[in-house]
């Protein structure tokens, strides 16, 4: 993998009006996706419609709902070559980073729970953790 290309993570902060938030997480739970994911993929493409000279976005996107992975593999693929065990490597560290923000979320929300007893998560509810 390229080293200009580094999939480390790192925590962005931005501050927006309460609607707004709430328009955004709506819109996320729509796609089915985390609000972190919603945030990165509507920037990545309000900067391709500004990076293209148009002041309108690329409306030739193939990937409209916001599929992460498709576009998360096509941006690797714009900066470098990748073998596929490195896209493999480079994907499967955002899912990791993805499993872990959603259950950090999860957890804030107090809707599931590490249970070590059990040897895993479960719902806050006892669905699956066998009560």
């Amino acid at each position: 993998m390229s080293d200009s290309a580094d999939t480390s993570k790192t925590a962005v902060k931005t501050y927006v009006p309460t609607y707004q938030k709430e328009e955004w997480e709506s819109h996320a739970d729509e796609l089915d996706m985390s609000q972190s994911e919603f945030v990165r993929t509507m920037v990545q493409a309000g900067r391709r419609g500004f990076e293209s000279g148009s002041a309108e976005p690329d409306s030739s996107d193939q990937d409209p709902g916001g599929n992460g992975l498709e576009t998360q593999v096509l941006e690797l693929l714009s900066t470098d070559t990748y073998s596929w065990d490195e896209l493999l490597e480079a994907v499967a560290d955002d899912i990791e980073s993805r499993l872990d923000e959603t259950l950090e979320e999860l957890q804030s929300a107090n809707r599931v729970r590490y249970s070590g007893r059990h040897g895993g998560y479960t719902t806050i509810d006892g669905g699956g953790d066998g009560d």
